[in-house]
């Protein structure tokens, strides 16, 4: 059996902010822009494991919605705009801060996973 190369992993913040491989950090993690590479192609990690589910979008839209609550109130008790106004704003700057955050948060909830061994949930029966 082969020598199997060891890895000093990298942290999980990091591996997700740069989408890269969760055990290497070398390696890309995505394929597309969510889809996740079927392996590393640095230490062939499999990334069969890799299941966030609706985390990364669940987080994104209380992150993003507090942030653009706050800025949408403090706008509108300073300057009190049209609504036109407001759509213009904050429409966009809602879909470019969702699509902005969505696929480092993935990457992080993934890294976070491989780090700690995360699997689905089965009751041990015996």
């Amino acid at each position: 059996m082969p020598a199997r190369k060891k890895y000093s992993p990298p942290s999980p913040f990091m591996a997700g902010l740069k989408s890269r491989c969760p055990r290497c950090g070398r390696g890309r993690l995505f394929s597309g822009y969510l889809t996740i590479a079927p392996r590393c192609r640095v230490c062939k990690l499999n990334f069969g494991f890799a299941d966030s589910g609706d985390g990364p979008a669940v987080f994104i839209v209380l992150i993003a919605g507090f942030f653009i609550v706050v800025a949408v109130l403090i706008v509108e008790v300073r300057y009190q705009p049209p609504y036109w106004v407001h759509a213009a704003l904050w429409l966009p700057l809602t879909g470019i801060l969702s699509l902005g955050l969505l696929r480092p948060v993935k990457a992080m909830l993934v890294a976070l996973q491989y780090r700690h061994n995360a699997q689905e949930g089965r009751l041990d029966r015996h």
